[in-house]
């Protein structure tokens, strides 16, 4: 058996159990002039119908929203203002999930709409709430339809493109497979043949992505290598389908070679659902530098960062926000912090048993705990 059959059984075996997302292009939905294509809707919805049985539950990230309120408002080119976009957004949104809505009527499947901004992904208790939504609507055999809430969102709390937002949500409902329906057909080496199988943190796919994007979507495919990488590192298998071919969701379904199918890191421990969220949800907002003897520790021993071990600190944060851990120009990883900038500024250097000291208080002798850390090789 060849290593891509072997890659498409290992991907059929997942796909009979447990959650799947599967996320819609823009370019996928939408003709050349940004018009909803709903024939294209009813297509996708009729492949992703049988999905829906006890045991596993499918949730679809749908983009479409901004192009077909463009398309709405006699827009032409994408809007380059937030305002502009938030106004295509708002009128587009409610045709695209009416579409979706009609489309699964006909397999008496109901639709529920969901959007998503980063701060919903990035505050833990949003994040929990969405998942509890989210799962609620399975248990209820409804179908989510999400998208980021394009109408309020702005560059500050954007997640910036669907294919992230997808691995968000793989994480949010703890999915085994995603799949991205895109106009490409999948990743294309130097030849321009499709690459059947490959695993996500293999790095010489880097060098065979192609700068292009759909003309009303965001993304791309580094922006799809990214998210499989992001999901690949929750042990999730992703596929990268042309999702203008007719049946081709089906027929990955039925273990053809078709796509692109990248195969989680070979390890024992993937990411849990908290340390991915760690590692992927949250901005760094500032840099703590470290010196060897706390690299070694953190590297080698798998110990929490203690005071004693930092240098310096970049940038301004509260405790419980995200940052990296630096070592010269090394990222070690990524954690939260239980004291603030200016607090870690002050015990920087010192024995963990200063703290109360030097601060009047203590919130615990690490300033990052091993349970808060994501180390950069899972990134």
């Amino acid at each position: 058996m060849s290593a891509h059959e072997d890659a498409r059984l290992s991907l059929r075996a997942v796909l009979k159990k447990g959650p799947i997302v599967i996320k819609v292009g823009s370019g996928v939905l939408t003709d050349k002039d940004g018009r909803l294509e709903t024939k294209i809707v009813k297509r996708i919805a009729s492949e992703v119908a049988p999905l829906a049985s006890p045991g596993r539950w499918p949730f679809i990230v749908s983009s479409g929203a901004i192009a077909i309120g463009m398309s709405g408002l006699g827009m032409k080119t994408r809007p380059r203002t937030i305002p502009g976009l938030q106004a295509a957004a708002a009128v587009g949104q409610s045709k695209l999930v009416e579409a979706w809505g009609n489309a699964f009527r006909k397999y008496e499947i109901p639709v529920g709409q969901v959007l998503l901004t980063s701060d919903d992904i990035s505050n833990r208790t949003r994040f929990l709430n969405a998942r509890a939504a989210l799962l609620e609507l399975q248990k209820r055999k409804a179908i989510a339809i999400i998208n980021e809430n394009d109408s309020v969102s702005y560059e500050e709390i954007a997640v910036g493109d669907n294919d992230g937002l997808a691995a968000q949500v793989s994480n949010i409902v703890n999915a085994g497979v995603l799949i991205l329906l895109s106009v490409a057909p999948g990743i294309l080496d130097k030849d321009g043949q499709i690459i059947s199988s490959s695993l996500s943190t293999d790095t010489k796919l880097d060098g065979m992505l192609r700068a292009s994007k759909s003309t009303f979507g965001k993304g791309g495919m580094a922006t799809k290598l990214a998210a499989a990488r992001a999901a690949g590192g929750l042990g999730a298998h992703v596929a990268i389908i042309d999702g203008k071919q007719p049946d081709g969701l089906a027929r990955l379904l039925a273990g053809e070679d078709i796509g692109t199918v990248l195969l989680p890191p070979q390890t024992k421990d993937p990411l849990n659902s908290r340390s991915h969220w760690i590692a992927h949800a949250l901005k760094p907002q500032g840099h703590l530098c470290v010196d060897k003897g706390a690299s070694d520790a953190l590297l080698k021993q798998n110990k929490s960062l203690l005071p004693s071990g930092i240098i310096s600190v970049d940038g301004e944060f509260d405790a419980g926000e995200s940052v990296k851990i630096m070592c010269g120009d090394r990222e070690l990883g990524r954690g939260l912090v239980r004291y603030n900038s200016a607090q870690i500024r002050q015990i920087a250097g010192q024995k963990s048993e200063a703290i109360r000291e030097t601060l009047g208080f203590s919130l615990g002798s690490e300033v990052i705990h091993k349970d808060d850390l994501v180390h950069a090789s899972k990134l």
